[in-house]
């Protein structure tokens, strides 16, 4: 049984990782968040510590580094995009393997920096790059592997966020990345993973709730949309909070609104049985969300 610990547990996205640890036959040990909202953890492990201070959480991890055998296994990484890299650090400091929700960090240069430091502490930096393991999007990469050549792809992606969104961190595109990393980094993951390497890249629309432009990668040309705003769903009802997802391969409409359920456990299997995504498979996405959040800082209207 690993020892588990994860920041962030009051978010959104910490669930998944409490189940996943808990489904794959391991323990959490303690939870770290500035927000006390954390009952959650009563449905898995009530018995875990829990800190509202990175200082105190951070001491909690040395004294079990220095502990034989109640050293820390995994920090599981749910806080706030631009606090990733500080957590992957801290988890590596603490003799840890570091699993960290997407995007793994902000800007390209973190991610040398980190594998450094990965092999200096002789341990791994994991990241959670779920939509590599639905079942239908498995399928669909081999079927792209068959039929090789150019491909044109349609993305559109619109997820409903309320007026919380923009006075929360996510609405804070220093501390984000904006939409284009919060909501886009799995899908751009998933394009690199499906076609190839970038070539070139174009922003066509820019504000704090959509973005859309064109992606050249090696094998397709793809026309992407994300956005929040209720205003852009297609359908009459612009208050419905179901998400909408839609991929057009050669007119061929490829249905994945499915199938998300235990993609989080999947994933966690997977590095524990040491085949899990590691920086380098992180790498194309982030490199691609800095290149379009530098089109956006001189994107006019």
């Amino acid at each position: 049984m690993k020892r588990f610990t994860i920041t962030g547990v009051a978010g959104y996205i910490a669930p998944r990782h409490l189940q996943a640890i808990h489904d794959t036959g391991n323990t959490l040990v303690a939870a770290l968040d500035p927000h006390d909202s954390v009952g959650i953890l009563d449905r898995w492990f009530p018995e875990a510590a829990f800190f509202t201070e990175s200082e105190r959480f951070d001491r909690y991890l040395e004294k079990c580094r220095r502990d034989p055998g109640n050293e820390i296994d995994y920090l599981s990484i749910c806080a706030p995009n631009y606090l990733h890299d500080a957590h992957i650090r801290m988890a590596l400091r603490s003799g840890a393997d570091a699993i960290c929700e997407k995007p793994l960090v902000l800007n390209p240069w973190n991610l040398n920096a980190l594998a450094e430091l990965e092999r200096e502490a002789g341990k791994r930096v994991w990241t959670v790059l779920q939509l590599r393991l639905h079942p239908e999007l498995v399928q669909l990469k081999k079927q792209i592997r068959q039929n090789s050549g150019h491909h044109d792809v349609q993305l559109t992606y619109i997820a409903p966020r309320g007026n919380w969104y923009q006075y929360s961190w996510k609405g804070n595109g220093e501390k984000s990345g904006g939409v284009i990393a919060n909501i886009g980094v799995h899908f751009f993951d998933l394009l690199h993973w499906l076609f190839g390497k970038r070539s070139e890249i174009d922003l066509l629309e820019n504000n704090e709730f959509t973005c859309a432009g064109k992606l050249e990668l090696e094998n397709a040309s793809i026309d992407w949309l994300l956005s929040i705003d209720p205003a852009r769903m297609p359908h009459s009802d612009t208050k419905s909070q179901i998400a909408h997802r839609k991929m057009c391969i050669d007119g061929n409409e490829v249905d994945f609104s499915s199938g998300f359920v235990d993609l989080h456990t999947a994933v966690y299997q997977g590095i524990l049985n040491g085949e899990g995504f590691g920086i380098e498979d992180a790498r194309p996405a982030i490199e691609t969300i800095y290149e379009i959040r530098k089109l956006q800082r001189g994107f006019s209207q």
